[in-house]
């Protein structure tokens, strides 16, 4: 049985990551920083290479969200695990790429800085050789340790290298090895200067047909429109607006000058941003999501027996743990043009409440109070435009320290995708899972989410020094998964 201690906090965790469900985007992680190559590419069209030229993307500028990511302390990086019910063709797979990813500008340019213009940074495309991105490494059919054990390894690995900047910034690696839920393993490391986690699954999805039909593309849920309010409530709303989001943009300043989190054992070491990081991951039924919350939907006008209800508890008192989550407001999260898109800076700050209740389903309720909350602020679009207009203002390197202040102040990150409402096949290869996540951010847990058909994907990306045991971690997001669960069918 875990520690009390440790299933209030798991099972507080547990919700944000079924709300978060409801609120679509990601984010992506960081590394260490390389400082790009200055070179001017060749025309030409060799055997093994793709030329592609003359997009209206060519030489463009990166965006201010883009160069940020450049930064030596803001040097993020995506990965993303796809698992494949059957074995992985390279060759297949080299030769839809041509055709699919690569189409795309970003995937086919480098990012060359001009000292001319003051280190600008642009868009000019080269020639993509995919022997070199598209690693199949040799797999060993005598492993020493288990073949989970050694995709989680590999992926590690990954987490403690950067990308070359002499080539676009991505690549993939195909590991045909089985595992527990897969017969095969498709890992993309791409920079997050190439778009945000909402844009670059779009894309992915781009690269995929439905398992049902192979000519057709996946399908998407759509954000839903809220309905607006008449009268009294609609003056009320605006006056919610207005007010919440006051109160927010003063603890983002707050958060920026001084105020951070408290030290909890949560908290990672001050490099932790440049430390490999340990990736898994799990699945959970979403028709069980789906459940608890149109459950708590029907709370909304009353309020749960014995709510709020602690147990006499040792927690320290004023336990300031807060989680950056960051969203997407985008109208739809299905397949857009990444170029249009990018990379965003969205986030809002949630405060954590750490306690010993007696019901599971007051962590929720809590929760959800903050979270319907924080829809009703601004504060996710004023941390947007800062992120953007803070290194126009102060330059590249002294936007970089002051926006990363925010994210680096708080305990914890949540960030989510929403995908394909249906199995599908990546380059006819039947998808399993998709597991997406970042490495290199500047605190040691993050929270992704990912649906997939009719399961959830809860995927950990953890500082080894800070949680040496992730897997224990998911014992008890699992064990206060079925305790909020149970407590939702006790009710019916």
């Amino acid at each position: 049985m875990v520690e009390a201690r440790h299933l209030s906090i798991s099972l507080l965790l547990l919700f944000f990551i079924l709300k978060s469900a409801s609120t679509m985007e990601t984010l992506e992680g960081l590394k260490h920083a390389l400082k790009p190559i200055r070179i001017v590419p060749k025309e030409g069209d060799e055997k093994g290479m793709v030329v592609k030229r003359h997009d209206q993307e060519d030489h463009q500028p990166l965006s201010p969200m883009a160069r940020l990511f450049h930064e030596p302390d803001c040097n993020l990086y995506v990965i993303a695990m796809i698992g494949s019910k059957t074995r992985i063709d390279p060759d297949v797979v080299k030769a839809n790429l041509v055709h699919s990813l690569l189409k795309h500008p970003r995937f086919f340019s480098l990012q060359v800085m001009e000292e001319e213009k003051g280190g600008e940074m642009k868009w000019v495309p080269t020639k993509v050789d995919l022997e070199k991105h598209v690693i199949v490494p040799d797999m060993c059919s005598d492993m020493e340790t288990s073949s989970d054990k050694y995709v989680e390894d590999y992926i590690c690995n990954l987490t403690k290298t950067t990308l070359d900047f002499s080539k676009p910034l991505w690549d993939l690696h195909l590991l045909n090895v089985k595992t527990s839920d897969a017969e095969a393993v498709a890992v993309f490391r791409i920079h997050h200067s190439l778009g945000d986690g909402t844009s670059l699954m779009s894309l992915l999805l781009a690269c995929t047909r439905k398992a049902s039909d192979p000519t057709a593309l996946p399908s998407v849920p759509m954000m839903k429109k809220p309905k607006s309010s008449a009268g009294s409530g609609k003056w009320w709303k605006a006056f919610r607006l207005v007010w919440n989001t006051i109160i927010d943009v003063l603890m983002v300043i707050a958060t920026v000058l001084f105020l951070k989190d408290r030290d909890t054992p949560l908290r990672g070491p001050p490099n932790v941003g440049s430390t490999g990081r340990r990736i898994i991951h799990r699945t959970i039924s979403l028709e069980d999501v789906v459940m608890i919350k149109n459950a708590m939907s029907t709370l909304k006008a009353r309020r749960i027996k014995g709510q709020r209800t602690e147990k006499k508890n040792n927690l320290p008192k004023n336990l300031s743990i807060r989680a950056t989550h960051f969203i997407n407001i985008r109208p739809s999260a299905g397949i857009h043009a990444l170029k249009r898109n990018g990379a965003t800076g969205l986030a809002v700050l949630l405060p954590l409440s750490i306690a010993l209740r007696d019901n599971p389903l007051d962590y929720i309720q809590k929760a959800k109070e903050a979270m319907d909350r924080k829809k009703a602020s601004l504060e996710a679009l004023y941390i947007h435009s800062m992120a953007k207009s803070i290194p126009n203002l102060f330059g590249t390197k002294t936007g970089s320290v002051l926006c990363l202040k925010v994210p680096s102040r708080t305990a914890i990150w949540f960030s989510n995708v929403v995908g394909p409402q249906e199995e599908i096949a990546f380059f006819g290869h039947p998808i399993a899972y998709i597991a997406p996540s970042c490495f290199g951010q500047p605190n040691a847990l993050m929270i992704h989410v990912v649906s997939y058909a009719d399961k959830m994907n809860i995927i950990l990306s953890v500082d080894e020094s800070t949680v040496p045991d992730p897997h224990q971690l998911f014992d008890e997001l699992e064990e206060s998964f079925n305790l909020i669960k149970n407590a939702v069918m006790a009710r019916d």
